[in-house]
């Protein structure tokens, strides 16, 4: 399985963020703008904290079955494997919604001297930062599901689960 590279999540955010903004200049000129939800920073934070819960309860367990604890509960790899996949998704996911919120966001701090606008640049600009969150969480989810550097096997290098 390959691993987040922080280069292709940096490209969604910044081609999702170019498009987002072009797209809230051409909506504003029709006469309207699509609104922030305020639910959005919500969600991603409850992803990133699923996200980290998964990775910190996968880490106990890995640390007592390591250390050989015997009421110690092992981590089933196909869970492990699925709980990476997880995370990666949603970094994805979050990049792409950073990046549509932080073009929306950039947009609205031209007219942040209307009070609805303000609220509504103040949700994405959280927005960005829940999703900064999630992308964190699932870095971290699958650092802790990487297995062991194995010298025996492909030439030392480290395989993810």
């Amino acid at each position: 399985m390959k691993e987040l590279r922080i280069r292709t999540l940096a490209t969604v955010f910044v081609v999702a963020g170019v498009l987002s903004w072009a797209g809230a200049r051409l909506w504003y000129s029709v006469g309207t703008l699509p609104s922030v939800p305020l639910a959005a920073p919500i969600v991603l934070a409850l992803i990133a904290a699923v996200l980290t819960a998964t990775g910190l309860s996968i880490r106990s367990r890995l640390k007592a079955q390591r250390e050989r604890q015997p009421d110690a509960k092992g981590v089933d790899p196909l869970m492990a494997a699925r709980a990476v996949v997880f995370g990666q998704a949603s970094a994805l996911v979050a990049a792409l919604v950073c990046g549509m919120y932080g073009g929306v966001g950039v947009f609205l701090l031209e007219h942040l001297d209307v009070p609805a606008r303000r609220d509504q640049a103040i949700y994405a600009g959280f927005s960005v930062l829940a999703g900064i969150g999630v992308i964190v969480a699932a870095f971290f989810l699958e650092r802790v599901c990487k297995l062991p550097e194995d010298d025996d096997t492909n030439g030392g290098a480290a395989r993810a689960a």
